[in-house]
């Protein structure tokens, strides 16, 4: 007796690496970060909504792997994200991700997707929404510090949703300064590469450090930030790991996604417990205020949470709608008596 055919539920959208290239270059790169950034910033809206776990992270000397869950009542989530520098001698990625949608009525998932790709997407898109509401206005200059696999995402990133011209950049290998110049060549950016970090953030009305070493490190020191200044601190994301002097933080307001995660993880683990933070969605709603004027130092200590992973989702669920850029994946047992699972499998057989 031949098995009947799975239902429709039975059969997840799956969006691979390709397709999620296909669908980037399908909409424009910068069109897909400028409605991430609002899409972001919808859920940040609603932040309360949200059910927030810090990441579930399982260290070693290697790196990190973390699950990141969250849910918002109606749709849950999970992203599966390793961070292990080292990989990089070894010509692997530094990060790698995938991550799920399900429905809460169900528990039936409705989206699998690729989402190392992803993850540099939303995290551009996560710096430029908080940019928005705290760098000062009328920016027209970056330095970015740490030219790696998220330096170009960044860039065009801040450069759709603020309109900044001009890109100065710093690594300790200018091969990946020469690479994000390459890539960056037809961007309409004008490009500089520096020899330090104190000659990339000349002039640079925002600053944005992304380094990778698995350490506390000083990309930059006190005295190389100055009045005005916003900083988008994204390379500090796991214990032990920082990018900023401590004396940088006692002289910013300082905005963050959610404190218990970013006090162990972000750049606000070098200060005391009772060191002050606003939390990023309360700028956000209007509830609180976040530039004030043109000479405060702003710093957003990003560590990213579910919630930017969960809209990043969500928007891809909504665009590969009706497209051809995801396949069916078979992934959800479906008998035709739910109480027959064994059956289902007997009937397989013929």
């Amino acid at each position: 007796m031949t098995a009947p055919a799975p239902s429709d539920k039975a059969f997840v959208p799956f969006v691979s690496v390709q397709n999620m290239m296909r669908l980037v270059h399908h909409i424009g790169i910068e069109r897909v970060l400028t409605e991430l950034t609002d899409v972001i910033e919808d859920d940040f809206r609603r932040w309360p909504l949200f059910d927030k776990t810090p990441r579930v992270a399982s260290h070693s000397r290697e790196g990190v792997i973390e699950l990141m869950p969250t849910s918002d009542g109606e749709i849950y989530s999970f992203k599966y994200v390793n961070g292990h520098p080292k990989n990089m001698a070894q010509g692997l990625q530094t990060v790698t991700a995938f991550g799920l949608l399900a429905e809460v009525e169900t528990g039936y998932p409705v989206l699998l997707t690729e989402m190392t790709l992803l993850t540099a997407l939303r995290t551009a898109a996560t710096s430029a929404m908080a940019a928005r509401h705290l760098a000062p206005k009328g920016a027209t200059t970056m330095a970015m510090i740490g030219n790696g696999a998220q330096a170009e995402f960044q860039a065009l990133a801040i450069k759709a949703v603020l309109g900044i011209t001009h890109l100065r950049l710093f690594d300790i290998d200018p091969t990946a300064t020469e690479k994000t110049i390459r890539n960056l060549s037809a961007s309409g950016l004008h490009l500089t590469a520096c020899e330090t970090a104190q000659s990339a953030v000349e002039g640079a009305q925002i600053i944005t450090t992304c380094t990778a070493d698995k350490q506390n490190a000083t990309i930059l020191s006190d005295n190389m930030v100055g009045a005005g200044i916003h900083i988008n601190a994204i390379g500090g994301d796991c214990p032990g790991k920082t990018e900023l002097h401590s004396d940088i933080l006692s002289r910013v307001d300082t905005f963050v996604e959610f404190p218990p995660q970013t006090r162990i993880e972000g750049e606000i683990q070098q200060m005391p417990a009772d060191y002050p933070v606003t939390e990023l969605w309360q700028v956000v709603n209007g509830d609180i205020l976040g530039r004030r004027d043109q000479r405060q130092i702003t710093l957003f200590d990003s560590v990213g949470f579910a919630i930017e992973d969960f809209s990043a989702l969500r928007y891809v669920r909504e665009r590969v709608r009706g497209t051809t850029f995801y396949q069916p994946v078979d992934l959800i047992a479906d008998p035709d008596d739910p109480r027959d699972l064994f059956g289902m499998l007997q009937r397989a057989r013929d």
